[in-house]
């Protein structure tokens, strides 16, 4: 009888730049590296979020080579053969094929939670209870793949959705001895526009897309193979030369020709649709997940660890101010004072070099701006 639990992977993708979160992050000190809540980074809470399930052994972090040594440096249990550097960003159906496919070269058994480095999950344990039941149905069906969905709280537009269909299986038990419920995943859709995203709230059948997904590595091998087949031939390629001394040649040669795609358009858009004998090859399933759930991607988000106050305001810095509203405050100076006086929805960042200010309301458009300034302070 196999020991599932020996063949049980995390692989958490760190490889974004953060640049919505421009002037702190920056390219030599990505967001994911920043110390957002508790004093840890968004690296570090990805990390020991999956304590209890996934030894730290058999954890891989897949980054770019340029943030490859800095998140060994953040994570002391992270071992060189377990980093896995891109050469260039390609978006995250190379992230996680590359991973799917280095596993399962090196163990065909494995079964892989992909994780990001992007989020604040709270309670940790109630994840683990629904990582642990998102394994078992993946081990109890290998071809299987399994995602999590946060029930939305508006109609955001920057999330993908998963539609919810009926309930396939029970995922085990948790700690208060029920169990974590599956239903299948009958539709994935990336970023709908906003009439889309009020009617997928009001339904009541839609999940935000989390961007976690447990798999066999064999299986998403095939899926890609199958839906995004230009990816394939290259990423086949790159595993077979990963563990072997022709590893820098082959990733440098191949990886940047790999096309830019993220997983839910390439892989699980196609998946989630039945072909003409209404069967999936890959059945797809969502495991809801009951938890605050914090996608810390621009400063909005960043300003939502920190504790409002009664005008809303919310603040990290030594910050003085007369009679504003809905500000968000952020400064990496102790010894620098922000004052303020009648503002209203700001965002007011400041670090040793630069400053920003802007309304909340055009905060995405920090990453466009970022693009725009000066070499010296990217």
């Amino acid at each position: 009888m196999t020991d599932h639990a020996q063949h049980r992977y995390a692989g958490i993708i760190a490889g974004g730049s953060g640049t919505r979160l421009w002037p702190a992050s920056r390219a030599a000190r990505p967001k994911q590296l920043l110390p957002i809540a508790g004093g840890m980074s968004l690296l570090e809470h990805a990390w020991h979020r999956v304590e209890g399930v996934v030894p730290a052994a058999r954890r891989l972090v897949c980054t770019t080579e340029a943030f490859a040594e800095a998140m060994r440096g953040t994570l002391p249990g992270l071992s060189a053969d377990h980093v896995l550097a891109e050469p260039v960003g390609r978006d995250t159906l190379n992230a996680v094929g590359l991973i799917a496919h280095v596993l399962a070269a090196r163990d065909a058994d494995a079964v892989v939670a992909v994780l990001t480095a992007d989020h604040l999950i709270e309670p940790a344990e109630l994840f683990r209870e629904r990582l642990r039941a998102a394994f078992g149905l993946v081990e109890a069906d290998p071809a299987r793949i399994a995602t999590f969905g946060v029930a939305p709280t508006h109609a955001a537009t920057g999330y993908g959705y998963i539609e919810r269909g009926a309930e396939v299986a029970s995922g085990g038990g948790n700690a208060s001895g029920g169990a974590a419920r599956a239903f299948a995943a009958t539709r994935f859709v990336e970023k709908p526009d906003r009439m889309r995203a009020e009617e997928y709230l009001r339904s009541g059948a839609y999940l935000w897309n989390s961007g976690m997904f447990v798999f066999a590595a064999r299986t998403m091998c095939r899926a890609i193979e199958r839906f995004a087949p230009a990816h394939a031939d290259g990423l086949a390629e790159i595993a077979r030369a990963w563990d072997t001394p022709a590893r820098g040649e082959v990733v440098a040669r191949v990886y940047p020709s790999l096309p830019r795609q993220s997983v839910d358009r390439g892989v699980m858009e196609p998946a989630s649709v039945a072909g003409s004998d209404g069967a999936r090859p890959f059945p797809l399933c969502v495991l809801p997940l009951d938890a605050q759930w914090l996608d810390v991607g621009s400063w909005p988000s960043f300003a939502e660890t920190i504790p409002a106050d009664e005008a809303g305001n919310r603040s990290n810095a030594h910050w003085c101010d007369l009679g504003s509203r809905g500000m968000t405050v952020v400064s990496e100076e102790p010894g620098h004072l922000v004052a303020t006086v009648g503002c209203e929805d700001l965002v007011i960042v400041h670090t040793r070099d630069a400053t920003l200010v802007c309304p909340r309301a055009q905060a995405e458009r920090v990453k466009e701006l970022a693009e725009r300034v000066p070499g010296k302070w990217r």
